[in-house]
């Protein structure tokens, strides 16, 4: 890791603080629907990756492993649901999720440790249910789908 992505990480936990999306009560007021500045917040990122991401491939810039700049669709999987649906409960009673909850700790919101260490958690008990299914099944081929606007995907 290098001292630019330490300096766009900074960055990033500032910019989520001046905004308030590492406000519990202002996340609190999103789910209950009284404060939505944050879903202007969210769409505004949006807006900005999406503008940002069509510069890079428009200037032909590569990912850090040289491979081209692309997006590809992923299919439904097993059990996406049950985890959408947790990482929001969590989201909302929580009043964190894993972009604040670093920015949280940074502002000394010790109740954001706590979140911190089940986001830590639940990453490490995905993983070891992965490889507890990867020893167990025979291994599966994905059908791979070419990345979405490329002359594969017969979209211009």
């Amino acid at each position: 890791m290098s001292s630019r992505h330490v300096g766009f990480g900074v960055l990033f936990g500032f910019l989520l603080v001046r905004l308030g999306a590492a406000d519990p009560e202002a996340i609190s007021g999103m789910f209950r629907l009284t404060d939505l500045h944050l879903l202007g917040v969210i769409g505004l990122a949006i807006a900005v990756n999406a503008l940002g991401f069509g510069l890079l491939r428009r200037r032909k810039v590569r990912a850090l492993g040289g491979a081209p700049l692309a997006m590809a669709v992923k299919p439904m999987a097993r059990g996406m649901l049950l985890g959408a649906s947790l990482f929001g409960v969590g989201w909302a009673l929580s009043g964190s999720c894993p972009g604040t909850t670093l920015a949280q700790v940074g502002t000394g919101q010790t109740g954001a440790l706590l979140v911190f260490a089940g986001i830590l958690g639940g990453a490490w008990l995905q993983q070891a249910r992965a490889r507890r299914s990867a020893a167990v099944a025979p291994a599966r081929v994905e059908p791979s789908l070419p990345p979405l606007g490329s002359q594969q995907a017969g979209l211009r």
